[in-house]
């Protein structure tokens, strides 16, 4: 899809075409585990039989890491940090200068399930019907790279050996780029200069404004051509609800801090932070409206050169995904593979409309609604179809549990589109619609027509 020469465009945005975000705080800290509640009811507590202490409870609830994939005991937790098994790093601190601490090294796991082959001797690793209680392999959270559990395979020397990320270095945040800075003091020592108290008070207020423009993180990252780092918002509300076993999926595979969870807020936050990223590219996982939300955000931070926007369909229709080749909907594709063709997909142009609308002297004071966005990115509409998407969108926000499906979303643009027709609430469209197109007024012929709805396409789905 290329860019229209022959229109008026307002502005034009680049999209990828496939041929809280995570504890952002001030007390955030390094290599704390992302807990999330797991149904691995039978899943061994990762602290083993020795150290766990709800060894005999069968039916203990239990936590799952979603950036190292361990499971634990809710109840041993606390056990946990006092063996101090930190998860997987994620930024630097700031006022850390030891060259050590600037080098990625493996973060090693044992496990008693592994898949694939040992990346020493090239073996399989053995798979067994039930939970077992023997350590047979040894992962990189990181990478990836798995060894059996044997000093043939896995040298003690490996345990310090930098981490190269793995298969998708490429768009992997590394934590070294993130760093975390100190709250500057925002108090002042008193003096006892009686003549030099007009001053301090100018300094302090000074403090306060450098306070207000303060982020408990900021990134240094290293140029390279080679590198297209992908920042990651996900929508869970959107389609049916597949967003939150994505995010786990992506906390896992990238820096959790480049993923963001958009129901926590954050993407503001998140964009300005990354804005100086270079070969800087967004995957947004959700529908169309969640699209245009991200390049909405971008028009407002005017990020220059703008990121190209890739789309991870979660939506109902899915128009704006399905124009540029990633699919009428997400089918469990392995996130492995949708990152490869966010890293590989080639940037495209997409027109973008600015909406203006207008009072009329006839049209009452009271009653207006002004425009949530007055940019459409797929569309634009009046009339049935307009007023049923309405109806869907309202009733979605009072009941979003009553939504958690793809198919049952389509259902009810359905029974909501019969009932609109059967009332006909748009059968007198055509007599308060004026409609001039390049000069030419099309006017009588919607009025000849008795059209029902005026859909304005800017794409071909």
């Amino acid at each position: 899809m290329g860019t229209v020469e022959q229109v008026s465009i307002e502005d034009i945005s680049t999209m990828l075409d496939c041929g809280d975000g995570f504890g952002q705080g001030d007390n955030a800290v390094n290599g704390d585990h992302l807990w999330t509640e797991t149904s691995c009811s039978g899943e061994l507590c990762y602290l083993g039989e020795d150290a766990c202490l709800l060894k005999t409870a069968k039916s203990s609830p239990r936590r799952k890491c979603a950036a190292c994939k361990i499971v634990v005991h809710t109840g041993c937790i606390e056990q946990l940090e006092k063996i101090n098994f930190r998860c997987k790093p994620t930024f630097r601190e700031g006022g850390s200068r030891c060259l050590r601490d600037n080098v990625l090294r493996h973060h090693w796991v044992h496990r008693r399930r592994q898949e694939g082959k040992c990346k020493q001797c090239g073996k399989s690793f053995q798979q067994k019907f039930f939970h077992s209680k023997e350590i047979i392999a040894i992962s990189c959270s990181w990478c990836k790279q798995a060894f059996h559990n044997k000093v043939t395979c896995f040298m003690l020397h490996q345990i310090e050996e930098p981490c190269s990320l793995g298969a998708h270095a490429g768009v992997i945040v590394p934590p070294s780029w993130i760093i975390k800075v100190r709250k500057p003091q925002s108090s002042l020592k008193n003096s006892a200069r009686r003549k030099k108290r007009t001053s301090f008070k100018r300094r302090a207020s000074k403090k306060g404004l450098d306070d207000s423009k303060w982020r408990p993180f900021i990134l240094k990252p290293l140029p390279s051509p080679l590198m297209k780092p992908v920042l990651v918002f996900v929508n869970p509300k959107s389609g049916g609800n597949q967003g939150a076993k994505l995010l786990q999926m992506f906390m896992w595979i990238l820096n959790p801090r480049q993923v963001f969870d958009l129901s926590q807020g954050g993407l503001r936050e998140a964009l300005e932070l990354y804005r100086k990223v270079p070969n800087l590219r967004i995957l947004a996982c959700g529908g169309d409206g969640t699209v245009g939300w991200i390049l909405s955000a971008l028009d407002e931070l005017q990020m220059n050169p703008q990121p190209p926007v890739a789309v991870l369909p979660l939506g109902t229709g899915n128009d704006l995904a399905r124009t540029l080749n990633w699919g009428g909907g997400y089918t469990d594709e392995p996130v492995s593979k949708v990152l490869c063709h966010v890293e590989d997909g080639s940037v495209v142009q997409l027109d973008r409309w600015n909406l203006l609308v207008e009072k009329t002297s006839a049209q009452p004071e009271e009653g207006t609604q002004k425009l949530p966005l007055n940019v459409f990115n797929n569309y634009f509409s009046l009339g049935f179809d307009a007023h049923v998407t309405l109806e869907f969108h309202e009733s979605r926000e009072a009941n979003p549990e009553k939504f958690n499906s793809r198919f049952r979303n389509k259902m009810f643009y359905a029974g909501a589109a019969f009932s609109d027709f059967l009332q006909r609430s748009s059968r007198d469209l055509s007599k308060h619609v004026r409609v001039v197109c390049d000069g030419t007024d099309l006017t009588p012929k919607i009025q000849e027509l008795k059209f029902q709805c005026i859909v304005f396409l800017n794409i071909p789905r």
